[in-house]
């Protein structure tokens, strides 16, 4: 598995491996999906995703599978609960933006039909390839992300920088910034066309 040549290097942590190989930058229409991967980003300011991933299955119990239906009724004492919760990362702002952005999510899933069909309008519908050579090309933001951002906060969403929402764009396969010579690249590049 180590021989393969990756975007960062394979080194102990086996599960930023496993997402590399099978998560970062893949195409992502599912709407619960979308919403865990912006509720985990906003969670990640400031933090590495590391820190994200490795407490992540702890999110998804504590967040109830981020349904956002679920998420956008918790109250008081659910927040209570969740900041008592030693699983997962305990930002009363972060953990407030989540059950805001659900609501909001499902404001945006009425109007557009899916979060899915919102999200992928900001890049015409299809994955924008880049040709990276090495991480110090990849930028934080873009003016997708920016036009992304600024929509997002005009709908009522917390933690939704453009920085952010760079990030969900790669992470969610809006954007295949693999590097050239990751074995990823080529094969997100023909799973894509």
């Amino acid at each position: 598995m180590n021989k393969l040549k990756r975007c960062w290097p394979a080194g102990e942590d086996t599960l930023m491996v496993w997402y590399h190989d099978k998560e970062w930058g893949v195409p992502l229409h599912d709407d619960v999906k979308l919403f865990e991967f912006l509720a985990l980003e906003g969670m990640q300011a400031g933090l590495s995703w590391a820190t994200v991933l490795n407490k992540r299955e702890n999110f998804r119990k504590a967040f109830d599978g981020f349904d956002p239906k679920k998420v956008s009724r918790f109250d008081g004492k659910k927040v209570k609960e969740l900041l008592d919760n030693q699983g997962i990362i305990r930002n009363e702002l972060k953990i407030n933006s989540i059950i805001n952005n659900a609501t909001r999510f499902l404001e945006v899933k009425d109007e557009f039909g899916s979060f899915d069909s919102y999200m992928w309008q900001f890049t015409n519908g299809k994955p924008i390839v880049n040709r990276w050579t090495s991480f110090k090309q990849v930028p934080a933001k873009t003016k997708e992300s920016d036009s992304l951002s600024k929509d997002l906060i005009n709908r009522g969403f917390k933690f939704v920088g453009s920085t952010i929402c760079y990030a969900h764009m790669q992470a969610t396969g809006m954007v295949n910034d693999h590097l050239t010579s990751c074995f990823r690249y080529k094969q997100l590049v023909r799973e894509s066309t």
